[in-house]
């Protein structure tokens, strides 16, 4: 598959680490220019490019800046493109943000409102980077499940190929509103879960209800 990665982070790293070495191939870009990243793409073994230029050149487009910077990105960027979002909402970085706050949308539908022609899916927010360092299995030899969100089917079942690539089993929380169950402070946002129990976590979830401030780490 071709794999886009906008954001050059930690997590941006470390999926395009592992991209590469399940045989992706693999297009990075940071908000400066890509000469700027040549050296840490050529330690990880993929090509650089302007974030405008990534759609052209991928067929999943991966989002890993933060937040509040997808919305200075053109709308029609990601025209045509599927997109997993991998964005979380953090006060602290983000500033608050009314709708999030109040609960009436989550970080997914408004990262879809934004590019209206991207096909968008919410995964790889509930991992941290280190731990896509490490190798996706579990205590006792079960493989790590991952939750993603979508409403297209299609586009759903692309992103859980790539999940099923880099060694992980995707579980589908439903469509794209649902992907709240997995974000900041609920049972499943980084806690590493094989299938059965992801689904229970995703389960237990709460829309109101938050974890204590920090526990989840």
């Amino acid at each position: 598959m071709r794999v886009g990665i906008i954001g050059a982070g930690q997590l941006g790293q470390a999926l395009a680490r592992r991209a590469v070495v399940a045989g992706h191939e693999v297009t990075l870009a940071n908000a400066r220019a890509p000469e700027t990243i040549y050296d840490l793409a050529a330690t990880i073994g993929c090509a650089t490019a302007r974030a405008d230029d990534v759609p052209g050149l991928s067929e999943l487009v991966v989002l890993a800046i933060p937040f509040t910077a997808v919305f200075a990105l053109a709308p029609g960027l990601l025209a045509g493109r599927v997109v997993a979002d991998a964005n979380n909402y953090y006060p602290d970085r983000d500033g608050r943000i009314a709708a999030l706050d109040s609960r009436s949308t989550t970080t997914s539908e408004m990262v879809a409102r934004h590019f209206p022609a991207a096909t968008v899916v919410k995964a790889f927010n509930a991992i941290l980077a280190r731990d896509l360092r490490a190798p996706p299995v579990l205590p006792g030899g079960a493989r790590r499940a991952l939750p993603i969100a979508g409403d297209d089917e299609g586009a759903c079942a692309q992103v859980a190929a790539l999940h099923g690539s880099l060694g992980y089993a995707a579980v589908d929380a439903g469509p794209l509103p649902e992907g709240w169950r997995f974000e900041r402070a609920k049972p499943a946002y980084c806690v590493p879960l094989d299938r059965a129990g992801l689904v229970a976590a995703l389960d237990r979830a709460e829309r109101d209800v938050d974890l204590p401030e920090g526990s989840w780490r």
